[in-house]
């Protein structure tokens, strides 16, 4: 038995795998992510907050008699007292942290999603946004933008029209991507708005994977978030509450990603970097 612990920007979640499969998911909303577009730096609070919780995780698994796997994204990458954390959380653990690049987090939401299909996958992060496709079992498109729902909100708030100029400055990439096959949101904006166009009562993975969503229905939920403040939108049905202040952000970048690639509907999945990072590494 594996249990992988990541340490995204917005969260640290846990996955318990086994025989090739999921067993069960665990999420702690830790912000590590937050101040980091301003100060380039993570915020000493926050990532105490975060190595506490990673080591909880790995308390956890071992409990279960698993081995356990931890790695980092966006946050700890881009940060400039980075490996000052992963010091941190191997004091208090006794792990390393696999620190993973943008190309290879792009993989790993693709082989999460996909396994060896063909398609694409974009993960909208706290800090970075990965851009991924496969075709012929292999990938064949792997991006990489430093732009996420933490960063969006942390220098723009929700003013619709700093959210557009920042996003479209950051989405400059040049070249037709075609995704050959579905092309599935990840992470915890796409699941978060399926989740809300479903109305689901409390998160359900099997209702949100492979949940279809137009761009017409992106777009009008975008601008149904920007209309409402935070705790409007913890009311709603389907809303993760501690996603509330930054998912306006984050709908609006998955609108405006969708219109460059030009993708008339995108599918949510509840599989992603976690499943793939276990594929990847070969862990059963």
């Amino acid at each position: 038995m594996q249990a992988i612990i990541d340490i995204g920007s917005n969260s640290v979640r846990l996955m318990l795998w086994a025989d090739g499969k999921s067993l069960y998911k665990r999420v702690n909303t830790t912000r590590l992510g937050s101040g980091l577009a301003l100060t380039g730096s993570l915020n000493e609070e926050a990532a105490e907050r975060t190595a506490r919780a990673v080591k909880e995780y790995a308390e956890e698994g071992a409990a279960k008699g698993a081995s356990v796997h931890i790695f980092a994204t966006a946050a700890v990458r881009d940060s400039e007292n980075g490996e000052k954390f992963c010091r941190r959380v191997k004091a208090l653990c006794g792990l390393d942290v696999d620190v993973v690049s943008g190309e290879e987090e792009a993989r790993l939401g693709l082989m999460g999603a996909l396994s060896c299909g063909d398609g694409g996958i974009v993960d909208i992060g706290g800090a970075s946004t990965e851009i991924c496709l496969s075709q012929g079992g292999k990938p064949v498109y792997s991006l990489s933008l430093p732009i996420g729902a933490v960063r969006l909100y942390d220098t723009c708030g929700e003013d619709r029209e700093k959210l557009l100029t920042e996003i479209g400055a950051k989405l400059a990439f040049s070249g037709k991507i075609v995704p050959a096959g579905k092309t599935y949101a990840i992470g915890g904006t796409g699941s978060t708005l399926a989740s809300v166009m479903l109305g689901l009562e409390r998160y359900d993975g099997q209702k949100i994977q492979d949940f279809p969503m137009s761009y017409e229905g992106v777009s009008a939920l975008a601008d149904r978030l920007l209309s409402m403040d935070a705790a409007g939108r913890r009311a709603i049905k389907g809303m993760d509450e501690r996603r509330a202040d930054i998912i306006a952000g984050g709908a609006l970048l998955l609108e405006q990603i969708m219109k460059k690639m030009s993708l008339a509907e995108v599918f949510a999945s509840d599989r992603d970097n976690l499943e793939g990072y276990a594929a990847l590494r070969g862990l059963k």
